[in-house]
């Protein structure tokens, strides 16, 4: 198969697994132009792509493991330069569709260039959520952990052990490549592992070992569940950035050379686009709940109301007049 083949077959998708011998199940992510649509519409920093990179990868990942009617969010909030970065996935409408993502990040563009910490650092102290919604006739679910271990990554792993106690192991690599023809780019790889539960039975509550007084994924197993997981892991850390970001090596390569003797079983492969669902309804909407005072102030010199998609870069030009206000 050659470096075209690959790329046309597996860019863009999630490759769903499961390790039998070790009650193990994954994901492998391998992202290239979902990325480039994501952020062609901004002009990030090196550092604010690379975070908003990990966070398309990881996400589509989680959003994929997911009976998802409707949309997953991953929010991460900060008070340091990068103040925010956003994620959305939205599961398939129809068998055989693919899934949605789009993702935007918010930061300080002189507090960013002044500040020499690493990437991850740059957010500060915050939060890292993840919200589920399955539509109008559900309520929301809303899990949310403090940034902490260093990564985006970490802060995922953590999610899982506290809010669902399930063990949970994320590998993304992300960077800027370049390839003959093309303009440099973005392209993201990730692995994701979950231990499976043996049994419907309730453990006892785990107790936290780290110095920060969060779960982590070894808190949650022992016996032969441990060393099954611990397998696994060692086995993940052997991967290389040019076989998880590709494309020269396809995931069902990288699963069998990763872990071939945990009997690794592939399912059917996610596809995934850059998909926005903003819209001009979408934008009349919120601005409904706005009085009339309110939208003599949003109105232009011109005469005009308009507004921005911070997602896919969308430009809305309205007249105050079809929103049900005159300007004052």
């Amino acid at each position: 198969m050659t470096q075209t083949e690959n790329r046309t077959t597996w860019d863009e998708t999630v490759l769903p697994f499961q390790l039998d011998r070790s009650d193990i199940r994954g994901r492998v992510a391998r992202l290239d132009g979902t990325l480039k649509q994501v952020l062609k519409q901004h002009d990030y920093p090196a550092d604010v792509s690379g975070l908003v990179a990990e966070a398309v990868a990881i996400t589509a990942l989680i959003g994929q493991s997911i009976k998802l009617r409707w949309k997953l969010s991953l929010q991460i909030r900060g008070d340091g330069p990068i103040r925010i970065i956003a994620t959305d996935y939205y599961g398939p409408t129809e068998d055989g569709q693919p899934a949605r993502m789009r993702a935007y990040a918010s930061f300080d563009k002189e507090a960013l260039e002044q500040s020499q910490a690493a990437p991850f650092q740059k957010i500060g102290k915050g939060m890292f959520a993840i919200l589920i919604d399955q539509g109008e006739d559900m309520t929301p679910y809303q899990g949310i952990t403090p940034l902490a271990g260093g990564s985006l990554s970490h802060c995922a792993e953590t999610y899982f052990a506290q809010s669902e106690q399930l063990p949970t192991k994320f590998e993304i690599m992300v960077a800027e490549t370049t390839e003959p023809g093309q303009k440099p780019h973005w392209r993201a790889g990730g692995v994701m592992l979950q231990h499976l539960p043996q049994n419907s039975a309730p453990k006892a509550a785990a107790e936290p070992v780290r110095d920060d007084g969060l779960l982590a994924a070894e808190d949650l197993l022992e016996g032969d569940e441990s060393e099954n997981w611990t397998r696994a892991l060692t086995l993940l850390e052997t991967v290389e950035a040019t076989e998880m970001i590709g494309p020269l090596v396809t995931p069902p390569q990288l699963l069998t050379r990763l872990f071939h003797e945990e009997q690794p079983r592939v399912f059917d492969p996610q596809a995934i686009t850059f998909g926005c669902t903003c819209g001009e309804d979408k934008v009349r909407q919120s601005l409904s709940i706005y009085s009339a005072k309110d939208i003599a102030t949003m109105t232009t010199p011109e005469g005009r109301v308009t507004a921005d998609c911070q997602f896919c870069g969308a430009h809305y030009d309205l007249d105050p007049k079809t929103l049900g206000f005159e300007a004052q």
